[in-house]
């Protein structure tokens, strides 16, 4: 038994008459009637009773009716499930972000972007260091990484694409003098206590060149990994935090921000995932937001 044979038989079971069953499947009367005989001879029964006008079901083509229809049904959502989860319609998506991503807009923009192309797919968001995600991605604890370009991401096994580039921000204090200047430069932190990102690539890159240019002047008195907690620190008034600018949206009371004149100092975000992706959902997911 195959599933044209139940095809074949519902459509006999619809029409009431073979030969519009028959016009109806597209194939000729004679051997839309051998598939129904080869299909009673393998049930051992009856399915119709036919007569000169019309063919009705019997007791046992009623309950295959019911039967026929399930299967086929089952079938097509077997087949629908299948070619959604190839197309990345369905399936799971990890995706580690840090730095600037979430405030940037570019991390919710992209989430939003597939999550309304694919509603059924699984989104999972996690908040990952910098020095982590590489090492995540590769051992498939995570897909997908939004991070600072760092040294680990020279591996072959890494796809890198970098989505976005920001100057420098000066937060500091409400009561801090500096806040009477419309902007900083490097040279007026020359003994400042700073507050800095804990030291991966792309902030110790801002590290050497401070101390390039203000030599022993410079003055790192805070170091932290949480976004958070650098503001909470320069609004407590312990230091100047040098920040990327889209955290100016971040509102915390005390605090103020001013641009630093600093062309040569920027911070940056790229995309991470594996070079080799077999993952439907997640082809799918770079394909919407690269």
């Amino acid at each position: 038994m195959e599933l044209r044979h139940l095809r074949y038989f519902l459509a006999v079971a619809e029409e009431g008459h073979f030969g519009r069953a028959a016009e109806k499947l597209n194939i000729v009367q004679p051997a839309l009637s051998m598939q129904i005989k080869s299909l009673e001879a393998e049930l051992g029964g009856a399915l119709f009773v036919r007569t000169s006008r019309r063919v009705e079901l019997t007791e046992a083509g009623l309950l295959f009716q019911t039967e026929a229809r399930r299967t086929l049904e089952q079938a097509d959502h077997a087949r629908l499930t299948v070619e959604r989860a190839i197309r990345g319609e369905t399936g799971r998506v990890r995706v580690g972000f840090a730095g600037n991503a979430i405030f940037s807009g570019r991390l919710i923009a992209d989430l939003r972007r597939f999550h309304y192309a694919f509603p059924d797919a699984e989104l999972m968001i996690q908040e990952v260091g910098p020095q982590e995600q590489v090492a995540a991605i590769l051992a498939g604890h995570l897909d997908i990484g939004y991070t600072p370009a760092n040294s680990n991401l020279d591996s072959p096994e890494m796809a890198v694409r970098r989505i976005g580039d920001w100057d420098m921000l000066v937060a500091m204090a409400d009561d801090h003098p500096f806040t009477e200047q419309g902007a900083l430069t490097i040279e007026m932190l020359a003994g400042q206590p700073l507050i800095l990102y804990d030291a991966h690539d792309a902030h110790e890159h801002l590290f050497i060149l401070l101390t390039q240019r203000l030599g022993e002047r410079c003055h790192v008195a805070y170091r932290s990994g949480s976004t958070l907690s650098i503001l909470a620190m320069a609004a407590t008034g312990l230091g100047l935090a040098l920040i990327p600018a889209p955290l100016r949206q971040v509102q915390i009371p005390g605090l103020v921000y001013r641009q630093l004149n600093a062309p040569d100092l920027s911070a940056n975000l790229v995309l991470i995932s594996r070079a080799q992706e077999m993952n439907a959902a997640v082809k799918a997911y770079l394909s919407r937001v690269t």
